[in-house]
């Protein structure tokens, strides 16, 4: 595991392991992996998206566009 992964799970007492998906087959999969623009460059990054998946694995729900700071309380209100 990477040493800062380890760290943050510690830090914030996380109940599970993160992963990291450095051959991008995850990212890949699930299509968040896009072209990008940022001051007039264009480059291939992870495009913030989140999924709402049930138990058996299919997709209920996605949401793009993602705000980081936003999000948990809109996921919160999805499940309930």
């Amino acid at each position: 595991m990477w040493p800062l992964k380890k760290k943050f799970e510690e830090k914030h007492g996380l109940p599970f392991t993160l992963l990291s998906d450095t051959e991008k087959e995850v990212i890949q999969a699930y299509d968040v992996w896009k072209e990008k623009k940022s001051y007039g460059r264009t480059f291939m990054g992870v495009v913030r998206t989140t999924y709402l998946i049930d138990e058996n694995g299919v997709i209920e729900k996605a949401f793009d566009k993602v705000k980081a700071a936003e999000n948990p309380e809109q996921m919160l209100g999805e499940l309930s």
